[in-house]
């Protein structure tokens, strides 16, 4: 046991940051099924709890980049260590909170963590992983996020409405604790032998083959939460299911959601453009069916698994085309990456709400979410002719 901490392999460290990603999946996702009793207990009207997810989504969309950006001369063992420490105290505030603006903060407080963390530990997992292993590298540390929306998020929903939400911040801080012992214990101490510059990690912004992957995310992505804001209501009102069957739903799209993130680490770099613009072209007709198989419940169950499939199943290699097309700013790039998916959930839950509150019915706005994920092949089939191909060659 000393041995393996003395040199932790490839599988442990992967294994460590796991189970970071998963406990900070859980902080951004599970409050979607707490909404209720954040009302309850600190006395605000559920409208108003919304606030705890957008102002998370958007927090990570800003801050991200810029605390990279201050850190870039940290080395990225003792840059996950801080991260992490934030992550504690910001749950630790979390379960404590004694009013809602508290809550808030604390959820301020976290996003900020979030980008750089799994930036850092997605560049990292790849550094320590061979070449034809990089890809699987991104979606094993992509998986325990994944894994926290298929038991993460439901266990905590249970605990939240059978005890406290309060206990599901507490559990939270417990993970997050595991996970700081975990990265003191296991993650490589790598030395910047050069810090990276500012200025040249900014560079990033003006390279064509990741500023059409950020147009592609931002606006074909947000075409999939479009729709998946309203996947429960949706499931209540056309197919008519109680809480038994959403719930396993759910289940369905969490399972094929770990099925599709984890099958996702098999591409190699070569294929990514291609395969990503299948998936997309897969999530636009699964959304073009979604609400007409919704009417039958079979048929609904099945439309959940596919939905999940393809939503976490192209995540990973999104992010991977970014790290790997984005060679002038490899401290940056995988930040930007997580950053760039939080925004794109952002956009698509926000006009996903403007679209039903103008009075569009649910088959209507999946359409809308369609067309985007189309979009979004348009948007891949570009890549594949003006990418420079070598930055993804020379990573096999």
């Amino acid at each position: 046991m000393l041995e393996l901490l003395k040199n932790p392999s490839r599988n442990v460290i992967i294994a460590v940051f796991m189970i970071g990603t998963f406990a900070v999946g859980m902080t951004e996702y599970v409050v979607t099924g707490l909404l209720t009793q954040f009302a309850v207990d600190l006395d605000v009207e559920i409208a108003t709890t919304g606030l705890l997810l957008s102002v998370y989504a958007l927090s990570v969309t800003v801050f991200g980049p810029v605390i990279r950006l201050l850190t870039l001369r940290f080395s990225p063992k003792m840059l996950l260590i801080i991260l992490t420490s934030i992550f504690i105290i910001s749950n630790t505030v979390a379960a404590t909170a004694p009013n809602f603006e508290v809550l808030l903060l604390s959820r301020l407080l976290s996003a900020t963590m979030h980008a750089p963390f799994f930036g850092v530990m997605m560049s990292l997992a790849m550094a320590i992983s061979e070449p034809h292993k990089k890809t699987s590298a991104v979606a094993l540390v992509n998986g325990g996020l994944v894994i926290s929306v298929m038991i993460g998020v439901p266990f905590g929903s249970f605990i939240g409405a059978a005890l406290s939400f309060r206990t599901v911040f507490w559990i939270i801080v417990l993970l997050g604790i595991i996970t700081l012992i975990g990265l003191i214990l296991t993650t490589p101490n790598y030395k910047i032998k050069e810090a990276p510059r500012i200025m040249d990690e900014l560079t990033v912004f003006k390279d064509k083959n990741v500023l059409l992957l950020i147009f592609t995310i931002i606006f074909g992505y947000s075409g999939v939460f479009t729709a998946y804001t309203f996947l429960e209501p949706m499931l209540r009102d056309i197919t008519g299911m109680g809480h038994l069957g959403v719930a396993f739903s759910m289940l369905m799209f969490g399972t094929f959601a770990v099925i599709g993130n984890f099958s996702s680490g098999n591409i190699q770099p070569s294929r990514l453009t291609l395969t990503v613009t299948m998936t997309f072209l897969f999530l636009g007709i699964v959304l073009i069916l979604f609400t007409f198989m919704l009417e039958n419940q079979i048929l609904a169950f099945i439309a959940s698994g596919l939905f999940g499939l393809g939503t976490f199943g192209i995540s990973p290699m999104l992010n991977s085309k970014i790290i790997f097309a984005a060679v002038t700013a490899p401290a940056l790039a995988g930040t930007l990456a997580a950053s760039v998916f939080n925004l794109a959930n952002s956009i698509g839950a926000t006009l996903g709400s403007a679209l039903l509150s103008n009075g569009l019915n649910y088959t209507q706005i999946t359409m809308i979410a369609a067309g985007m994920l189309f979009f979004g092949v348009i948007c891949m089939v570009i890549t594949h002719f003006i990418e420079d191909k070598e930055r993804f060659m020379s990573s096999e």
